[in-house]
């Protein structure tokens, strides 16, 4: 049920972290994969030579998802190396970019945190629709802070995420009478260069000692709801917003 050949997919930063997880398990259901990234070629590289050494087929693709133009190219560059259809999009392209609060943000800062996290998601899914036939999937990525508000300094960023959770709910009843699925994961502790960044060792020490799973997650653990929800085996999933937190909290 989660045989993915034949189908076409595209995975926004999908270099490192849960990118690169999406790319390569993607990949090994038999997808062909279009594998963006933004600066960071050689991880780029190493995801698509991962994934052509295990008999896949990928692309890797420059891009800005923050800027239409690169959109764009991004589609026509899937098209140009796989056919007109494209079945899968997996919109991870986002991040925290820095702990502000309130009265340490300016304007540009909050309109670059959004533009990262949510206009990426809606020019990606804008270009990517008209690619699709029925049966296809979109998924992105919110997170855990987009439904509880975040940690000490990242309300931009909780804001952004909790409006990709929205957009995934008004597209999944926009989309869906033609047969396109859109569905979202909302990933807790996972560990990440995310968190290895922005997180402190000993909160991430305190989750592993609270949490009912009793460890941070694996950037497969999302990666394997990703392929779940691009097959057909979730052909009756949409607009959910699933959490991948190990239980640390229920939405």
């Amino acid at each position: 049920m989660t045989d993915l050949n034949g189908k076409v997919a595209i995975v926004t930063g999908g270099t490192r972290d849960i990118g690169r997880s999406c790319s390569i398990k993607l990949a090994a259901a038999g997808a062909k994969v279009v594998v963006n990234y933004h600066s960071s070629k050689a991880a780029g590289e190493e995801t698509v030579s991962v994934i052509e050494k295990a008999g896949g087929q990928a692309i890797l693709v420059k891009g800005d998802m923050m800027k239409k133009a690169d959109v764009d190219n991004l589609i026509s560059e899937a098209v140009k190396a796989f056919g007109s259809e494209i079945h899968i999009l997996v919109n991870n392209v986002g991040g925290l970019v820095a702990r502000k609060k309130l009265n340490e943000m300016d304007e540009d800062f909050f309109n670059q945190v959004m533009s990262l996290n949510l206009n990426s998601t809606f020019l990606a899914t804008q270009a990517v629709v008209p690619h699709m036939p029925a049966g296809s999937s979109i998924v992105n990525l919110a997170s855990l802070a987009g439904q509880n508000g975040g940690g000490n300094g990242s309300s931009a960023y909780s804001t952004s995420k909790g409006a990709v959770s929205a957009f995934t709910r008004a597209m999944s009843k926009e989309l869906g009478p033609d047969g396109i699925r859109c569905n979202a994961l909302n990933p807790g502790m996972i560990a990440t260069t995310f968190h290895d960044t922005f997180t402190p060792d000993a909160a991430r020490r305190n989750v592993e000692a609270t949490v009912p799973l009793r460890r941070q997650g694996h950037p497969d653990d999302c990666a394997d709801t990703v392929v779940y929800l691009a097959s057909d085996a979730s052909s009756y999933i949409t607009g959910a917003n699933i959490d991948i937190n190990g239980g640390m909290y229920y939405s």
